[in-house]
């Protein structure tokens, strides 16, 4: 469930259409003052850096990001369009004091976000955003800098060759990409110019897609939410392997020689199952959500391995990964989290990983990767513009019997979505017939209160 208190924060930061609150250049600017000011510590020159992906308005929300930090005391690094990763990795190696990504992920070109990260590279804990949020509602006028303490702004070259070399280096000294055609559908996103870089860097015959942002075209019919473009162009050009990022490339889903999709679960199968093999799997299994599909879980079970759910959100997945000493954790759609490498997702990382098995054991994709039968899963949303439609007793009711039919034979997942006004209705079990029957009974009791 979202936390309603929440003023600003959602599941991901905070996301909105550009120009309508929370996602104005005022908001962004209080963001910069707010975060600023919690994140000063010490008397050093405290710097923050600043990545965004391609949309329009990132030109406006970044220079606002700016204001904000450099009145609280701040100096900003500027690093351009770079994947949300690319800003984990470079908080950490640039000693900044906080990160900031500036994306809506996976949104349209209208929508915007920001993310922010603490020095260590993680995404921000709820009690630091609850505390930027305090802030934000106070008058911070007296905690600003004085005049001779206010932050400097610089754009740094490089970053991308950076990052390309980070990547690189996930895979074993060794292994050469060479001989595979790779199609990369770059979302015209901020992955459009170092994910074709380190594939063809690595060896690889690169086929680009989805590698000419405009402002407005990022994740439009390309991407990791929509692989048809990547398909066709896999099965056009006879590729080995294609590959989808999203606008801010923290997530993937790959496409098999013979175009067909495969998404986090078999993706989080593939690597988990080689690492155990290679003994580099630790945490003994896998950190999930309650998204996952239970094919996944049963194939994890049949190898002694276990599947660790969280709520939904790669923080929460990143967080029980830190807590119980994981190194492999994910979303079904595409978010792959190797803490080996990276502090978050990193769709250029994970790919490289499933690469490599594919290298390793000179089989097809298709064989590689198609790891376990996935069991039927509906999903559903439902849009709701006011009240708590889950509170209403009917609908309590609708849920218990859904569950009392689904048995052991299946899963109910009913929640709140973090970033949109929707409740999601999610079942999964061997008997389709069933799960669709139990979701629409849901969905009809839930919409009657969605008022």
């Amino acid at each position: 469930m979202g936390d309603m208190s929440r003023r600003y924060f959602g599941t991901d930061g905070i996301r909105g259409r550009a120009n309508s609150r929370p996602m104005t250049a005022e908001i962004a600017m209080t963001v910069g003052m707010a975060a600023g000011v919690a994140f000063k510590r010490g008397a050093h020159r405290h710097r923050v850096v600043i990545g965004k992906d391609t949309r329009l308005s990132g030109y406006m929300i970044e220079n606002a990001l700016v204001a904000g930090f450099t009145a609280a005391g701040m100096d900003v690094f500027q690093l351009g369009p770079v994947p949300t990763p690319a800003v984990a990795m470079l908080t950490r190696s640039l000693r900044a004091d906080i990160g900031v990504m500036i994306s809506a992920s996976h949104n349209a070109y209208y929508d915007n976000g920001i993310k922010l990260f603490g020095p260590d590279g993680y995404k921000l804990s709820d009690d630091i955003e609850h505390q930027i949020e305090d802030l934000m509602d106070e008058d911070l006028s007296t905690r600003l800098a004085a005049p001779d303490a206010i932050g400097r702004a610089k754009r740094v070259d490089g970053v991308r060759d950076r990052y390309v070399e980070f990547a690189k280096r996930t895979l074993p000294r060794e292994m050469s990409l060479e001989g595979m055609r790779i199609v990369v559908d770059c979302a015209n996103g901020a992955a459009y110019k170092v994910a074709p870089d380190a594939l063809w860097e690595l060896g690889a015959e690169v086929i680009r897609i989805g590698d000419e942002p405009n402002g407005y075209n990022i994740n439009r019919d390309c991407g990791s939410t929509d692989t048809k473009a990547l398909r066709k162009k896999v099965h056009e050009t006879r590729a080995d392997i294609g590959i989808a990022l999203d606008g801010d490339a923290d997530r993937v889903i790959v496409v098999d020689e013979q175009a067909k999709e495969i998404n986090g679960d078999q993706i989080m199968a593939v690597i988990s199952e080689y690492w155990q093999t290679t003994e580099r799997l630790s945490g003994g299994g896998v950190v999930a959500t309650v998204m996952s599909n239970l094919g996944l879980e049963r194939f994890l079970n049949g190898r002694g391995l276990d599947l660790a759910r969280t709520k939904v959100g790669d923080r929460y997945v990143v967080e029980h990964m830190r807590a119980n000493g994981y190194n492999v954790g994910g979303e079904q759609s595409g978010h792959v989290v190797l803490s080996d490498f990276a502090t978050t997702g990193d769709g250029l990382v994970a790919a490289l990983q499933v690469m490599a098995v594919v290298k390793a054991e000179n089989r097809p994709v298709s064989d590689v990767c198609r790891k376990f039968e996935p069991v039927p899963q509906i999903l559903q949303n439902v849009r709701y513009s006011d009240g708590l439609p889950l509170e209403a007793a009917p609908v309590k009711e609708a849920i218990a019997d859904g569950e009392s039919r689904l048995g052991n034979g299946g899963r109910l997942v009913i929640r709140k979505s973090g970033t949109e006004p929707l409740i999601r209705i999610m079942a999964e079990g061997d008997d389709e017939t069933l799960i669709r029957k139990v979701v629409n009974d849901i969905a009809g009791a839930v919409s009657k209160y969605a008022a």
